[in-house]
Parts: structure tokens; sequence; C-alpha cells
């Protein structure tokens, strides 16, 4: 099916099942211990064996020898894997860096071993065993000093946020010159850990040529692809299961080493192999969100209305990387005829930087909505009223180019008028409460919507009972719950008789999760494969197809009425199909939008920061399970106070890793550090995104969040930090005097 027209009416318009906050259907299972996770997928792959894998000791270098002797010789050990025994290994297409090191060393953690034995702590010890000789090389692990010298460099995240290395529209320079009103200031954002809470694990089995891995991954086919070109095996040889994902973030798109080392494990061993990273392999051998140091010039009239912005980002990867596309936002988020976006690209030889949550727009806005916080103060301005004159319904490089819907308007107003902003004091540093200093912050919040192709199968028993199969990965996110409610609502049954599988690459290939298109892409497809199926039982039943309806589990067109267990017969009746787009989305810029509102509170004796209010107004096209849409805001307004009050892995300049590791050292909120939470969602359906009318929130609900932060500490102190983590030391110096 080829959408490449608006919209029209359609079965899922009832909202009968689709758009009513429904529970989780994986949540039981995951709440009483019986929904098996990658590693635990022992009944499917039985005696298995432990794997455990070695992490190069330098980031930059080679080996010059290893010794096994002593590995090889401790007990319980079945094979040991290194890349001088590992066969012919092709780099993957979604990695920056081989999975497997040796003898060169890309960067610190880089799989340089697996070690296979009967249990795990028989794997651990002789891990240990490995004795690795190593030459040192010269590397460059400093981003600030790197980015001196670096190129400019476009690149596209692969989530939508993409951005040429400099993009003009009008002449910048000269109208930033001439503006009465100006800023340039400059901000940073760490490099950060997904720090996902089931960490990078598979089990690989081999059944002679042919390979299944368990794996915990968000993209299936993606996987499915690169594991097959790592190996040098057959595509079709190849069987990636991932029913259940505990945690993500963009961490887990991409095929990493735990597979790899696994499969290689597997058939060292001849017997299945289970493999999970480490902690610290997870900070240095996986993915991370770059640092970026970023510059921000705003040039405004007097009245506020914005007639010169650049944005000028800097991050840093390892050699063939890509940048933190930080600017992206800019081009579209606010009006005016002069702009100017660049990005630059360091060569750093820290492990790969990659997607995160919001890759682009969650660390670019962290630096854009500070700036206008800024620029509304030295225009005397109402900071919520600011963003409003400078509104934009239109692509500003592209005028003829229409937003196909776009209320941040809508979500700027309603978050003010919820969140009591009126009572707030503009004055920095005058509002108390006892020894708290208390401020409020609002930030605009965007993220691009993107669709992607998808696909699903989907059948009808003799019991009425319908079934969905689909690639498609559940990564908390509730994908097994709105798909069930999707087909639900195009066949008329009730919840209770849908049956929706998921993440095998053995069934349709889906969208996957990931850049906030998973919601609506995969329910896409569910309903491509629907309209499918229902065509199909009308022509078996004679029934005029556009008269057909489904409800109540039976099919009716005019006094004519058949159950659905009738119309599948015994034999049973299933329908493929693959919602694939046109080019809507270039002839309509497609975006999510929100309002962040954030109250804190600053200890005006040590500078600690306590969050005490927050709220989200998303304006996101329908919302297809109101319930599991919340979850996946707060849960991002969660990501959002760690980003701005504490997440940052400190990088070890010398010898180029980061040093804390593991959740000691690597700070994320606790419960005790999250407030009360507010979602709202603006009444939207936009029928030029899907046949669902919807888009996403997931990664829209961290977008803006640390900058609302930011100013908020900024409004209860005085003290404007323009580098994140805003951790007490930043501002304790500067605070009011107590008396």
């Amino acid at each position: 099916m080829k959408f490449d027209t608006p919209a029209g009416t359609n079965p899922i318009d009832r909202m009968q099942v689709v758009g009513k906050p429904t529970d989780r259907i994986d949540g039981k299972y995951k709440t009483t211990g019986t929904a098996p996770y990658a590693y635990e997928q022992n009944r499917a792959a039985p005696n298995a064996a432990y794997g455990y894998v070695v992490g190069a000791g330098i980031a930059k270098g080679r080996i010059a020898g290893i010794d096994l002797s002593a590995a090889k010789a401790a007990p319980g050990v079945l094979a040991i894997v290194t890349a001088d025994n590992a066969g012919k290994l092709t780099k993957g297409n979604f990695n920056t860096a081989n999975l497997l090191g040796g003898p060169a060393i890309e960067h610190y953690h880089q799989a340089v071993a697996v070690v296979v034995a009967e249990t795990f702590e028989q794997a651990r010890a002789a891990a240990a065993l490995v004795r690795i000789d190593y030459v040192r090389a010269k590397g460059r692990f400093d981003l600030a000093a790197e980015l001196d010298h670096a190129p400019l460099k476009g690149d596209d995240s692969g989530e939508g946020s993409k951005a040429p290395p400099v993009d003009r529209v009008g002449d910048f320079e000269k109208a930033f010159a001439a503006a009465p009103v100006t800023l340039d200031a400059r901000y940073t954002t760490p490099d950060q850990s997904h720090a996902m809470m089931e960490p990078h694990a598979s089990i690989a089995a081999w059944q002679g040529d042919e390979l299944t891995i368990w794996t915990s991954n968000q993209m299936i086919n993606w996987g499915k692809g690169d594991v097959a070109r790592t190996l040098g095996i057959p595509k079709e040889k190849v069987r990636l299961i991932s029913p259940y994902v505990g945690g993500g973030f963009g961490g887990k798109l991409f095929v990493r080493s735990d597979a790899i080392m696994a499969a290689l494990g597997a058939r060292a061993a001849g017997r299945p192999v289970k493999v999970a990273l480490q902690r610290p392999l997870i900070a240095n051998n996986t993915t991370h969100r770059p640092a970026t140091i970023q510059r921000i010039r705003i040039g405004c009239q007097k009245d506020g209305r914005i007639t010169a912005i650049a944005h000028e980002s800097g991050s840093g990867d390892l050699p063939g990387g890509g940048p933190e596309t930080a600017v992206s936002q800019t081009k579209l988020l606010y009006a005016g005829a002069n702009r100017l976006t660049a990005m630059r690209l360091a060569v750093l030889d820290l492990p790969e930087g990659n997607a995160m949550r919001a890759p682009g727009e969650a660390p670019g806005l962290m630096a854009l909505e500070i700036a206008m916080d800024e620029m509304a103060e030295k225009l005397g301005m109402d900071p919520v009223e600011f963003r409003i004159v400078n509104d934009t319904q239109v692509d500003p490089a592209k005028p003829e180019r229409k937003f196909s819907q776009r209320d941040l308007v809508g979500c700027l107003r309603q978050g003010a008028d919820r969140f009591g902003w009126s009572r707030r004091n503009p004055k920095p540093g005058t509002t108390r409460d006892g020894q708290w200093l208390v401020g409020m912050g609002v930030a605009a919040g965007f993220r691009n919507n993107m669709t992607m192709k998808s696909a699903a199968r989907v059948g009808i028993d003799r019991k009425g009972v319908v079934t969905v199969a689909t690639d498609m990965t559940d990564i908390g996110t509730g994908s097994y719950t709105i798909i069930a409610q999707t087909a639900a609502e195009m066949l008329g049954v009730p919840l209770d008789k849908v049956v929706v599988l998921l993440g095998d690459s053995s069934f349709p290939v889906s969208s996957g999760s990931g850049g906030q298109w998973g919601g609506n892409s995969s329910t896409a497809g569910v309903y491509a494969a629907c309209a499918k199926l229902r065509e199909t039982i009308a022509q078996k039943l004679g029934f005029n197809s556009a008269d057909v309806t489904f409800e109540g589990g039976k099919v009716r067109a005019g006094n004519r009425s058949v159950s659905l267990a009738e119309a599948a017969g015994d034999a049973g009746l299933s329908a493929e199909e693959m919602l694939e787009y046109g080019d809507l989305a270039k002839k309509y810029q497609q975006s999510t939008f929100a309002g962040h509102f954030v109250e804190v509170g600053v200890d005006a004796w040590t500078g600690e920061v306590r969050v005490r209010r927050m709220l989200a107004v998303c304006a996101a096209g329908r919302i297809l399970n109101p319930l599991t849409a919340r979850s996946q805001v707060i849960g991002a307004m969660t990501m959002g106070v760690g980003a701005a009050l504490m997440e940052e892995l400190a990088v070890d300049k010398r010898f180029g890793f980061f040093v804390n590791h593991d959740l000691a050292g690597y700070e994320v909120p606790v419960h005790a550090d999250i407030p009360h939470q507010e979602v709202v969602f603006l009444e939207e359906a936009d029928p030029m995104s899907s046949p669902m009318k919807a888009k996403g929130v997931g990664e829209l609900g961290l977008c803006g969040v640390g900058a609302a932060i930011a100013n908020a500490i900024y409004n209860a102190t005085g003290v404007r930090v323009r580098d994140y983590p805003i951790t007490l030391d930043k501002h304790l110096e500067k605070l009011p005097h107590v008396a």
C-alpha cells in the first residue's frame, strides 16, 4: 500500500479502541518476571555455555602479542576466540569501528577476545588470565583542542536530524551586525551514556550453517543484515529474535559486540553461547551521545522579532563517523529571514559516538533554548511571549513549504496557564521558600516526524482470534499494545481477541524502534495488512468492500452479517502488506512540538538543585494510547533531568577512555530526584503523516527539558550556567549571599 495522498476518513477514526488509555499487554509479564529477555532464553537455547568479552586496555595502537596458555588451561574453558582465529570478518554497515579488534586497536574496551566456559564465573576467571602486550599509539581525546582545526561536516543522524556542513539563508553577518539587540554565547554538552537497565546481551546458536541469535536489539532487519555482513554468511542464514528489550534509547539500534562474540564463541565451542557485556564495556565498547561545543548568535529588533540567527556546533567521532547534528532544529523552530547553521567534526579516538534518544535535537535544544531565554531577558520580554512572537507556520528557508501541523503556540499558551507562569517573578534570585531559592523555566520542544516503510502479517483463525506478526520491537514503549489496538480497531474485535508476535526476523520487516518513528510507522503497517485482510474477507463473502463494516467480531454489509470465525473457516485467512510512503513529507514539513515548564529549588547554602514540578504540553498528532504515550514522555522528562543535572561521561584525556563507566560513577536520576510530572496532549490528527494520523512523542518529551531546567535555575539564582551538567560547583560561589 502506498501512502502518497493525505489520509481521509478510515476505520481508525472510530477511535473505539485506538486512542483509549490501555494498560500494556506486556506489563504483566515484565512485572512478574515471566518475560524472557535475550539472556534468559534458556529453553530456546538449552545447555548454553558462557562467554566473557575481553576489552582492549588501550585506546589506540596495536596488539603485539597475546598469551592464551593460562586461560586455556583454566577450569571449564571450552574455547577462546581472537582476531587470530575468528576467520575473516567485515565491518557492518552500521558500525564505525570493528566489533572484534586486533591487531589494530581503534578505541578503549574494543572487544579483542571472548572466553567461553561452562559457567559465567569460569569464563570471567579465565578472561582475567589472558595476557596481552600492546604498543600504544598517540591518540586524540580532547574535543576542544581537536575542533580548532576540524573541518566542516554535514550529515544525518539517521533519525531525521539532517544538516549540511554550512547552510545559509539571506545574509546573516550583515543582519546580525545591524540588529539593535544581539546575543553571542557558547554552550557545551558532555558525552553521555544510554545507561539502559538491560545490558547488551545475546545468546547465539548454530544449526549447521544457520545462525540464530536471541539479542537485545531495536532494529531487527538492520541487525540481521549486519550480522550476515560481519560474519560473511548469507542473510537468509541468519535469524534474529528480540521479543523484549529492556531499554535501548538508540544504543541498541545497531548490532554490537555481544551478538558477534556470542556467534563466534558458539561456532568455536560447538554449542550455544550467551554473552552479556559488562557495564564498563557498555560505556566504552558500545555507542554514546557525543559531546558538543556550540555557539549561538541571535540578532533581534527591539520588538523581539528575530532578524538573524546562527547556530554552530562541533563534535567528535572515530574516523569514518559522523557529527552530532545539534543544529538541525534551529533550521525550523523559529522565524527569521537571515540564518546560518554549520557543523564541524573532529576525529577522536574515543569510543563510537552515535544515536542517543533524540540525536541532534536533544543537545541542540539544550543550547538554543537557553540562548532564547538570554535573548528574551536582553529584550525585557517574557520568555514565553518571545518564543510566540517568533513562531512560524512555514519552513523559514522555504516559505512555500508549510508545516503539516504546528501548534507550538498552543503548547506554550496552555502550558503557561496550567503551570501558573503568571506567578513567576521575572527578576532572578528573588523568590524564596525558606532556605530554597525558587525559579521557573520554560523551553520549546521540537522533534522532526519521520516515517519508515513497515510491513505486517495479520491472520484470523476459526475461533475468530486475530494474530499479528511483524519484526517490530517493543523497547518498553508499548508496541505490543498499540499494535493490538490497531488490529482490534480495524477488524472490529475486542482487544483480548488479538495476539501480537514481535521481534523475530522471520516475520515481515517493520520500521523497527527508533527516532520516534516506531509507533506511527509500525501501526500503519498493521493498518495496511488489516485493510488487505478486510478486502480478502469481503471478497470471500461476496460483500461490497466499500460498504462493509467490521464490528463486534462480525462482518456486516447491508442486512447480512457473518462472524469473523465463520468467515475465516477451518483453514483461516491471512494477509501480508507493507505501507510505503510517497513524497508528502517533502511537500509538507512534518514535526512535533512541546512546551516544557519546570520549577526548581536551589539550596541557598549548598547550591543543591531540586526539581519541584514539571509539565510537558505536546502537539504530536493523534495519540494512539494516552497511557503508554504519557509513560514515554515522563520517561523522557526524567532523562532530561539527568542530562541537565548529573549525566556526564568523564574523559581521561591522557589515555582516552570514559572513567566513570558504571552506574556507581555515571549518575542517572532515581525516584527521589523526580517530582510530580504532568503531561498534556493537544487534540490533533495529522492526515499528512500516515493513515494512523499519528506522530511520535518518545523523543519529543526529552527535547527542551534540559534547557527548561537550566532556565529555571537561572530564574532561581541569577547565575547563568552554559555548561552541562549544571552541578552545584558551577554556581555555588556565585549564589546570592546568605545573611
